[in-house]
């Protein structure tokens, strides 16, 4: 397969992959990219632009900014060699506003205290963007998960979780995580189980933790639950007559051509979403390397070849971007980066072609190139909006672990036969017979899958439609606008509980 890394740069304008007025990265030094702030340096410039459409008092809205708390903790782990290793773990609530706490732990030899502080200050805004009762948290442990066997990861997970409940770090009425990079479904069974083994009279004691396999708590949806939200995002701002206009798109996801930086959980759910709708997934990127087809990839066969090899290089059909950073400059309508933080910066957005920016990923701009984007006319859906749909759904989890009863049990038949008892009214009336599996369709009663689904739709929809409004009348990008709002939610939680001791 031919590689674009390995083609010139007057090829790639012949290709159309690269505009004709190149700025090269020279022109930015390395110095310039190393100077940007830090990921929570950046949430706190984002919120300080917000904030500056409030009429609130500075003392009020550094008491939003700050993070209330934060644990680090260290612990011993026996390696495959018979030595030890020190495993740092970390743990941020962000806001205590509302509780529980909520939001991800992720395995990463990238996690620090400052990142879990700010992806802790990112969920405080993204629950209440999305009307979630819940403060924003964060937790990290500071590993390579691949580097460790299952036991191990097992004994990790376990260790860090038996710390957070010493420390009262974690609790269904208190702290409740879920995945993030490099974790899923079982670690959320460890954490439960582990959680459970020093709680046995809390009988919500399921609810401690969110994300989990169904056999453990967990709730249909919940897998693709961030992808789907991104979707359901996407599709409603293509539906606004100022950012068709805006972007020259046409209303609706058929047709448009799409790149996905990061093949996880969210990024491998979006591009299905977008496809099963008619939208062409023209690249993928991972940090091993991209592939590129005009025409659409096939992301089942994909994600199949991914899971026999190891990378998409080589994928038939498809053009090698060996360099996978280069994959966010291809043309494009829409551009979802779901992988990593500060993806998009100072170094490389004079090279972003994309008409529409959907960050799936957390904080994956800088402050820097999000003005510059913007200046351009690009739009911009903020992550603290559209990645909110693994947490709602996570609400819903917990909801569900609280009422100790399955969505749908309860009213399932009953729905069923008012639906049968109407239809065979109507039927009766116009003397007409439906086939069986017309008849099975109408009938059908609400699966959870169906109500989270549902729910998760309705939110992104409120959501989105909030957020627009607030644009629109402040005059403002759709990231000041939704930060805008959820300051706003929280001051009026602030206002009607009052402080204790101020």
């Amino acid at each position: 397969m031919q590689s674009l890394a390995r083609l010139s740069r007057t090829a790639l304008v012949q290709k159309g992959f690269v505009p004709q007025a190149i700025r090269n990265y020279s022109s930015v030094s390395q110095a310039e990219i190393d100077n940007e702030p830090r990921f929570l340096e950046c949430f706190k410039t984002f919120f300080d632009k917000a904030a500056g459409l409030t009429n609130l008092k500075p003392g009020v809205l550094n008491n939003m900014k700050e993070c209330n708390v934060a644990l680090r903790v260290e612990f011993p782990i026996k390696n495959e060699h018979g030595d030890v290793d020190i495993i740092a773990g970390y743990r941020a609530q962000h806001s205590h506003h509302r509780l529980p706490c909520k939001g991800g732990i992720r395995f990463s030899e990238e996690v620090d205290l400052q990142e879990v502080m700010a992806l802790a200050s990112l969920m405080t805004y993204k629950c209440a963007v999305v009307d979630v009762p819940f403060g924003g948290a964060k937790g990290g442990v500071r590993i390579d998960p691949k580097k460790y066997t299952v036991a191990q990861r097992e004994k990790i997970t376990r260790a860090y979780t038996l710390l957070l409940c010493q420390k009262n770090f974690i609790g269904p009425g208190v702290d409740v995580p879920a995945p993030d990079m490099g974790t899923g479904e079982q670690e959320m069974a460890w954490i439960r189980d582990t959680y459970q083994a020093f709680n046995t009279n809390d009988v919500d004691s399921m609810a401690c933790v969110t994300g989990k396999p169904i056999s453990s708590g967990g709730i249909r949806g919940r897998t693709e639950a961030t992808g789907l939200g991104v979707f359901y995002g996407i599709r409603e701002f293509l539906s606004y007559e100022e950012v068709l206009k805006k972007t020259g798109l046409t209303p609706g996801i058929k047709g448009k051509s799409i790149v996905i930086q990061g093949f996880g959980n969210v990024g491998y759910f979006a591009a299905k979403f977008f496809e099963q709708a008619g939208a062409k997934v023209i690249a993928v990127a991972e940090h091993n390397g991209a592939v590129y087809n005009a025409d659409g990839l096939n992301i089942d066969a994909l994600n199949k070849y991914k899971l026999q090899h190891g990378t998409f290089i080589d994928f038939p059909g498809a053009t090698n971007i060996v360099d996978s950073v280069k994959a966010l400059e291809i043309p494009c309508d829409i551009l979802i980066p779901a992988a990593l933080e500060k993806q998009i910066h100072i170094g490389n957005v004079a090279d972003i072609q994309a008409k529409l920016i959907g960050e799936a990923a957390n904080g994956p701009m800088t402050p820097r190139a999000d003005q510059i984007l913007l200046d351009r006319g690009h739009v911009i859906i903020p992550d603290l909006l559209l990645n909110a749909g693994g947490v709602t759904v996570s609400y819903f989890e917990w909801l569900k672990n609280l009422s100790h009863v399955r969505f749908g049990r309860l009213n399932k038949k009953w729905e069923e036969s008012s639906k049968k008892l109407l239809l065979e009214f109507v039927e009766s009336t116009v003397n007409k017979k439906l086939s069986e599996a017309e008849r099975s369709l109408i009938i059908h009663g609400a699966d959870e899958i169906d109500i989270v689904r549902s729910g998760l739709e309705d939110t992104m929809q409120n959501a989105c439609a909030e957020t627009r409004k607030t644009a629109n009348e402040k005059n403002t990008d759709y990231r000041s606008a939704a930060l805008y709002n959820a300051i706003m939610k929280i001051k009026a939680v602030y206002e009607s509980s009052g402080n204790v001791f101020s």
